[in-house]
C-alpha cells in the first residue's frame, strides 16, 4: 500500500521533506563504500580507533546504502542524516583530539524503530495526525548508545497500530522483503530487519510485545534478542496503547552478528530512567557448562511447520549434537495454543479500541481485519459461529470465542490464568526438564507474502508464546528456503502434530501460502528461548549455536545488489 498522501497535504509535505533528505545520500559505490557495509559494529569500531577509518566515512557509506534500501523496500520513515553528519564529525574531531574512542560503540550508524523518541523529530508511529509533533528529548536507549559513540540517522517502518506482523500504513507505505519484493519483511520491527538485512545500517532497536522482535528476524535473515521485561528501558519508547500492561512490550537489539547484539546489552541492561526502571540487573558475564542442555521442539500442536522451517530446528539440533551438546525433544503444555488464547483473550478485552482511536481519517490496513474481527461480532453471532465452526475446527472456534469484549473482572481472570500458564510452563522448562535452552520454529512458514496476515494472524502463536511466559528470546538465521528440500509430501502430513484445519489447510492446502518455489531464497530462522532473567545466557547460547551451523550466508555483506527477487 502506498502513502495516500495526495489526500493530505500535511503528509505530502511531509513525505517531499523527507525525500529530500533522502537525495542528499551518495550513489551507493561498491568499490567506495562495501568495505564498511562487510565490517560488524565490533568490526567498525576497531578500524576508527587503528585511525584506518572515520566516523564520517563509515556513516556516508550506509546513509548511501540505507537510501537504497528505501527505494527498494520503503523500510525508512524518519532519516535525520544532517544531524548525523554533524553528530559523526564531532566523534571523528573528539577521536583526533584525545585518541580515545567514545564508547563501545563509536562511529557506529545506528537506526531505529519509529517508536523511539529523538530530539527534533517526529513519532508517528504510522499515524497521519501524530505528524509534525517533533519529540523534545531522546529515548533513554538512545541517550546510552548515543553515549556509547553509536550515531543514529534513520527511523524505520511499522504496520498500522503495531499490532500485524505485516509492515504497512498509511503515512509510510508498504514495506517489501529484501530477498523477494512479493513477501512482507514482518511486522511490527520490519523496516528495521529488512534495513539490517541490506546492510542498510549497521546496529537497530526494535520492541516485542507477540514477536515484533523476532518474526521481521526470521522473514529477513538476521539476529534479535528479545529480553524479558525489566532488562532495559521503555522511556521515550511510544506505542499507540500505553495503559496496557497486562502483556508488557519490551526493547531489543536487532543486528548482524550475536557479538553486536551482545555489546548493546551490556550498554543497556540495567541503566535506570527518572521511573527508577528498569531493573537495577548490569550485564553479567556468565560461562557456559561444556555440554549445553537444549530442549526442542518442531510443532506446537496449533499450526504444524512447514518443511523447511522444521529443518531449520532439525539441521540445528544436528550441529549442536555434532558438537558434543545434549539435544532433548519436547512438548509444550498442551493445548498447544493456550497461550495464543490467552494473547487474544487480554489483547481484545477493550476490543482494540486503545489501538484504533488515533485512526482518524486513515483508511483501516486489511492486516488488522482478522485481529479485530471477533469484538466487532454481536455475541449471538459469535456464539453460533463458533459452535458451528466446532464440529471442523475446535481451535479456529475456541479462539473467534476468545476476541470479544470482556469486563474488568473477567479480564482479571485471564490475567490469572496467564500467570498460572507462565508458572506451569516455568516449572516444565526449567524445573523440570533442566534445559539451558529451547530451539523452536519462529512460525510455522518463512514470510508471508503481502496480506497475508490478512487471514493469517494466528501465526503468531509460535512467538506470542514466550510474550505471554515473558522469557528473554534470540533468533539466529540458519538456512534458506530450497524447493529440492522444502516440499510438502503426503507423509508430510501424517502425525499426530496436526493443529487448526483452517489455518494449516490455507497454509498447505488449496492455493496453499506455502510455496517452497515462490519462496526459494528467503531466510528462516529458529528461537533460542532461555528462562527468566537468563538474556546473557541466551545471547552465550546463540553464540554457540552460530558457530556450530557454521557459513552460511548471513551477516554482514550477505546481501548483494540483485538478490532482491521482483513480484
Amino acid at each position: 500500500m502506498w502513502p495516500f498522501s495526495s489526500r493530505n497535504p500535511a503528509v505530502e509535505a511531509k513525505l517531499a521533506a523527507r525525500d529530500t533528505v533522502l537525495s542528499t545520500a551518495h550513489d551507493f559505490s561498491e568499490a567506495e563504500h562495501q568495505s564498511f557495509l562487510n565490517a560488524t559494529a565490533t568490526e567498525i569500531v576497531r578500524r576508527i580507533e587503528k585511525g584506518e577509518w572515520t566516523a564520517s566515512t563509515v556513516l556516508e557509506a550506509y546513509i548511501a546504502r540505507a537510501a537504497q534500501a528505501q527505494e527498494q523496500t520503503l523500510c525508512l520513515t524518519e532519516v535525520f542524516f544532517e544531524q548525523a553528519r554533524a553528530d559523526a564529525k564531532q566523534l571523528d574531531e573528539e577521536f583526533e583530539r584525545t585518541k580515545k574512542l567514545r564508547g563501545p560503540l563509536h562511529g557506529v550508524p545506528l537506526s531505529l524503530k519509529d517508536m523511539f523518541q529523538v530530539t527534533g523529530v517526529d513519532n508517528s508511529i504510522g499515524f497521519t495526525t501524530w505528524i509534525n509533533k517533533p519529540a523534545e528529548d531522546d529515548a533513554l536507549i538512545v541517550k546510552i548508545l548515543k553515549g556509547a559513540g553509536a550515531v543514529p540517522f534513520v527511523k524505520t517502518n511499522i504496520p498500522q497500530t503495531l499490532l500485524a506482523f505485516e509492515c504497512s500504513n498509511p503515512l509510510w507505505g508498504r514495506a517489501l522483503n529484501p530477498w523477494n519484493a512479493a513477501y512482507t519483511p514482518g511486522g511490527s520491527s520490519g523496516g528495521e530487519a529488512a534495513l539490517l538485512a541490506m546492510d542498510g545500517s549497521a546496529l537497530g532497536i526494535g520492541t516485542d510485545i507477540g514477536g515484533s522482535l523476532r518474526i521481521p528476524a526470521h522473514y529477513c535473515g538476521i539476529y534479535s534478542l528479545k529480553p524479558g521485561f525489566g532488562r532495559s528501558s521503555t522511556d521515550g519508547t511510544i506505542g499507540p496503547d500505553p495503559g496496557f500492561e497486562a502483556i508488557r512490550a519490551v526493547n531489543g537489539p536487532m543486528g548482524r552478528s550475536v557479538e553486536d547484539l551482545t555489546i548493546v546489552a551490556r550498554l543497556l541492561f540495567g541503566q535506570r530512567d527518572s521511573n527508577y526502571y528498569p531493573a537495577p540487573v548490569p550485564f553479567r558475564d556468565i560461562k557456559l557448562p561444556k555440554k549445553v542442555r537444549f530442549g526442542f521442539y518442531t510443532s506446537d500442536d496449533f499450526i504444524k511447520a512447514s518443511p523447511v522451517c522444521k529443518r531449520a530446528v532439525l539441521e540445528t539440533v544436528e550441529a549442536l549434537r555434532l558438537e558434543g551438546h545434549e539435544c532433548v525433544e519436547f512438548k509444550l503444555p498442551k493445548p498447544g495454543y493456550r497461550a495464543l488464547s490467552l494473547f487474544t483473550a487480554i489483547t481484545s478485552a477493550d476490543g482494540y479500541e486503545g489501538l484504533l482511536r488515533h485512526l482518524g481519517p486513515d483508511p483501516k490496513e486489511s492486516a488488522m481485519f482478522l485481529i479485530t474481527l471477533g469484538p466487532k461480532l454481536p455475541g449471538f453471532i459469535r456464539s453460533f459461529a463458533a459452535w458451528a465452526i466446532s464440529f471442523y475446527d475446535p481451535i479456529f472456534a475456541h479462539l473467534l470465542t476468545q476476541s470479544r469484549h470482556k469486563t474488568v473482572l473477567e479480564l482479571k481472570d485471564y490475567v490469572t490464568q496467564k500467570l498460572e500458564y507462565e508458572r506451569d510452563y516455568r516449572r516444565l522448562a526449567w524445573a523440570e526438564n533442566k534445559f539451558d535452552a529451547i530451539i523452536a520454529p519462529v512460525q510455522a512458514i518463512p514470510a508471508v507474502p503481502h496480506h497475508g496476515c490478512d487471514n493469517l494472524s494466528p501465526l503468531a502463536a509460535s512467538t506470542a508464546q514466550f510474550n505471554i511466559v515473558d522469557s528473554p528470546v534470540g533468533i539466529v538465521p540458519v538456512t534458506r528456503v530450497d524447493p529440492a528440500k522444502d516440499v510438502v509430501t503426503d507423509e508430510w502430513f501424517i502425525g499426530d502434530d496436526r493443529g487448526s484445519k483452517i489455518w494449516e489447510g490455507a497454509l498447505y492446502g488449496k492455493n496453499a501460502v506455502y510455496d517452497p518455489v515462490k519462496m526459494e531464497g528467503l531466510p528462516v530462522g529458529v528461537q533460542i528461548v532461555g528462562p527468566p532473567w537468563g538474556e546473557e545466557a541466551v545471547l552465550a547460547i546463540m553464540d554457540v549455536v552460530d558457530k556450530a551451523l557454521g557459513p552460511r550466508g548471513f551477516g554482514p555483506g550477505s546481501w548483494k545488489l540483485g538478490d532482491q527477487k521482483s513480484h
